[in-house]
């Protein structure tokens, strides 16, 4: 699952990361702590120039089939070894994908399984290197019968590596930047690049224990990626593989 995620880097960073033309982005600001129903940046394929652009999406992805937009409440992840055969997914996968920036993606993890769902522990989950990274995405184009479309987006999930096992049993999809360009490029619809969708490696990311202020999302300020004490060991916790 993935739920929640940071995207502290400024427009240039992401333009230069991404090789966007700053002044071709639409304006919108750091977050951290973008959550479920939110506008989000993506970058996706230009369908006239086939260029790379940013575009601003809600993130809990609606079926362009659907004769409502409920879905998008329970369409926030997609699984990544079920997208290609749930109808929600399929025609996204095939041919609507999308790069979602982020920093750091928060996690909640509970210690003991026996234990009330309050006691979980939120946690970080970022590069060593600092840099931002994209999760890979699909997005969709839903028409109501009044009013403007509605563009919308899900997060790949996969199994969790080494450095995420002990903390939830799934992660989100990081795409390593070489890959960004197949993962975007339409080709073929009938066989999208599934082998993308595997655990990030584990040794080049790094994981620490936030406030739980990240829980609430009217809360969203740079405090919220600071490290905080462990609620097991009463001091700090930074564990890097």
């Amino acid at each position: 699952m993935c739920g929640r995620f940071a995207r502290r880097s400024t427009q240039q960073v992401l333009a230069d990361w991404f090789g966007v033309e700053l002044e071709d982005m639409p304006w919108f600001a750091p977050t951290y702590n973008a959550a479920p129903q939110s506008v989000q940046p993506v970058v996706r394929l230009n369908r006239d120039s086939g260029k790379r652009e940013f575009a601003l999406l809600r993130w809990g992805l609606v079926p362009f089939w659907a004769k409502d937009a409920k879905p998008a409440y329970t369409t926030i992840n997609a699984r990544a070894e079920e997208a290609a055969q749930r109808p929600a997914f399929r025609e996204a996968l095939k041919q609507r994908r999308c790069l979602v920036p982020a920093d750091a993606f928060y996690e909640w993890q509970r210690p003991d399984p026996t234990l009330d769902a309050k006691t979980k522990h939120p946690f970080a989950i970022a590069m060593q290197s600092g840099e931002p990274y994209a999760l890979a995405g699909l997005w969709e184009r839903w028409r109501p019968k009044e009013g403007e479309p509605l563009e919308t987006f899900t997060i790949l999930t996969t199994d969790p590596n080494e450095l995420m096992e002990p903390i939830h049993n799934r992660m989100p999809v990081i795409l390593e930047p070489r890959d960004y360009d197949r993962w975007l490029d339409p080709g073929d619809p009938s066989h999208p690049p599934v082998d993308l969708l595997r655990p990030f490696p584990a040794e080049k990311m790094l994981s620490w224990p936030v406030s739980a202020r990240v829980g609430n999302v009217r809360n969203d300020d740079a405090r919220l990626l600071a490290n905080a004490p462990s609620q097991d060991e009463g001091g700090f916790c930074l564990t890097i593989l």
